[in-house]
């Protein structure tokens, strides 16, 4: 059996709605042949009678009530699929929600926006900053429509392209006596120093507790948690002792960089959006211009 057109379904629904083949052909702007014709072709497929013709005006047969019942909710249906699919298409043409993690929300996506922005200067843009984890499930959710987060973990549900490298720096304040330090650091003496970190969840806070791992050493032992990248620099300004930071945030003059012998505190900065979703529109040109840039914004010396 062939299924019958969607235009044949709406010729039926209106004949039983308006008692007239006529009046519903004029309503789809056809002519009435065209419409009877289309009325016998759906009978023929259906093999019922759906309409009974007479001088008085045409109405649906018993058969035909129930078909024209079923078809109303199948047009109802395509209906809403097309003003769902409408609603989408307006959203990711108007708009584009994007969330990242603290360094690359500071240093990074600004820069990319603004260059989006010069080619779409109507676009309506959100930017979220949180960290890493929190960004990761925003996007596996569909609540944003990219993310760049900087954690080293692996992203179960997400897709990830590599957007930039990123260099951690441990800095103390002048007054630390390891800012007179004439040697690195070693491994352990950082492992046993109480640090201000992030929170759990920050991509800095699981790149350092992965290296120092590495190392043997456990965990970072946290003497401040703060919730910002720019907290965290703050209290080491203020003297309350030493972080790892990125050094794009090392430029304060207040900051004195301290070399940790053996380690590497190398980090890759990632976009990331649903896993088997193909960007498009204004998402796929913020990724684009992300990976276009310099892939290493902060080489070591």
């Amino acid at each position: 059996m062939t299924a019958p057109e969607l235009d044949a379904l709406r010729l039926l629904v209106l004949v039983g709605e308006l008692g007239s083949i006529g009046q519903a052909a004029a309503v789809l702007g056809t002519t009435q042949p065209s419409a009877s014709k289309r009325l016998s072709t759906v009978e023929r497929r259906l093999g019922l009678v759906l309409i009974d013709r007479t001088r008085r005006g045409s109405v649906l047969t018993p058969d035909g009530g129930v078909i024209a019942g079923r078809a109303r909710r199948v047009l109802d249906e395509l209906g809403g699929l097309l003003d769902g699919a409408e609603a989408l298409r307006a959203r990711h043409q108007a708009g584009l929600r994007v969330a990242a993690s603290m360094t690359p929300a500071e240093h990074l996506v600004p820069v990319w926006i603004g260059e989006l922005n010069r080619t779409n200067p109507g676009l309506r843009l959100g930017l979220e900053v949180t960290n890493s984890d929190q960004v990761a499930e925003l996007a596996r959710e569909g609540k944003v429509d990219l993310g760049f987060v900087e954690s080293p973990g692996a992203l179960p549900g997400l897709t990830s392209l590599k957007v930039a490298v990123d260099h951690l720096v441990v800095v103390v304040p002048g007054a630390h006596p390891w800012a007179r330090l004439s040697r690195p650091l070693t491994p352990a003496e950082l492992a046993n120093t109480p640090l201000i970190v992030r929170e759990p969840g920050s991509g800095t806070r699981e790149t350092v507790d992965n290296v120092l791992r590495e190392a043997g050493l456990g965990p970072v032992k946290p003497l401040l948690e703060l919730g910002s990248a720019s907290a965290v620099r703050n209290a080491v300004i203020a003297g309350a002792g030493p972080a790892v930071i990125s050094a794009l945030d090392v430029a304060d003059p207040g900051l004195v960089p301290v070399a940790v012998e053996g380690v590497d505190f190398g980090r890759t900065l990632r976009a990331v959006w649903p896993e088997g979703r193909r960007l498009a529109g204004p998402a796929a040109e913020l990724l684009a211009l992300a990976v276009r840039r310099d892939l290493d914004p902060c080489p070591t010396s």
